[in-house]
């Protein structure tokens, strides 16, 4: 990243999990060898995060963790008091990664200037924004004292969004994808299923590796523990560079989550 901290490029997305299921989720994550966990205020569960962090034998310095700003929490002096909150909840004095989760109308450039200062303080390792779309980028660049580390959109084969990519690329901005595997929407696309074939892989492990190979960090959300290590093994082969701008193609607009545009 820009801060001169690593990233890994698969981690764990821990949205609509909750109690004992959240708990569990990434303590079979830790063991499996996942060191990447990505929560939110929004998904309440932070408190199972942080007690999961406190049980396992992971050094937490190996464990690279991600929460984000609540939609009801934006502005300047709320953001600081939601910030102060979710640590409180995960247990933790710092955590590696502090996003905006969604560009709220009102409140969004205050709520950027309360990032930089929890970065300044050093209790969040890099900050960054959630759903921001070029329009979003673009404003961002008019009021902030320093850019995003890290952009984290809904982003598959079936969402190319190749504009958002390349501008991330271009400006030193680590690009992380949700929903990454459409939630298995499209697991019966023919093209995908010929790729399965080709690699002898799950459409799941082939999607992901397809993140990978675009320098993409991705966050498929399980709680079973052989889907855990399905998507932890997606690292173990490469797809090759026509398989990956065949991929590209797949571009329908299909979305799982809402489109930020409605911020605008």
């Amino acid at each position: 990243l820009k801060t001169g901290n690593k990233i890994p490029l698969l981690g764990l997305g821990v949205y609509d999990m909750y109690h004992q299921e959240a708990e569990l989720a990434v303590l079979n994550a830790l063991a499996i060898g996942y060191r990447l966990i990505d929560t939110a205020s929004m998904y309440e569960n932070e408190v199972q995060i942080g007690n999961a962090l406190q049980q396992t034998t992971v050094p937490r310095s190996e464990i690279y963790l991600t929460t984000k700003l609540n939609n009801t929490d934006h502005g300047y002096d709320q953001a600081l008091r939601a910030f102060d909150a979710s640590l409180k909840k995960l247990q933790q004095d710092y955590v590696d990664l502090y996003l905006i989760h969604w560009p709220i109308k009102e409140g969004r450039k205050e709520s950027w200037k309360a990032l930089e200062n929890i970065y300044a303080s050093g209790r969040a390792k890099a900050i960054g924004v959630a759903n921001y779309t070029l329009p979003f980028l673009k404003e961002l660049e008019t009021y902030a004292n320093m850019a995003p580390t890290l952009n984290q959109i809904e982003f598959t084969p079936w969402l190319f969004q190749e504009e958002v990519l390349n501008y991330c690329n271009k400006n030193n901005i680590q690009l992380q994808s949700y929903s990454p595997i459409t939630r298995g929407q499209k697991f019966n696309d023919p093209r995908l299923i010929a790729l399965c074939e080709q690699y002898q892989k799950t459409p799941a492990q082939i999607i992901l590796n397809w993140n990978i190979q675009l320098g993409v960090s991705t966050i498929p959300k399980s709680a079973k523990k052989e889907r855990l290590q399905e998507n932890f093994d997606a690292q173990h082969f490469t797809l090759n560079a026509q398989d990956v701008e065949l991929m590209n193609t797949f571009n329908e607009g299909f979305r799982i989550c809402d489109d930020p545009a409605i911020f605008l």
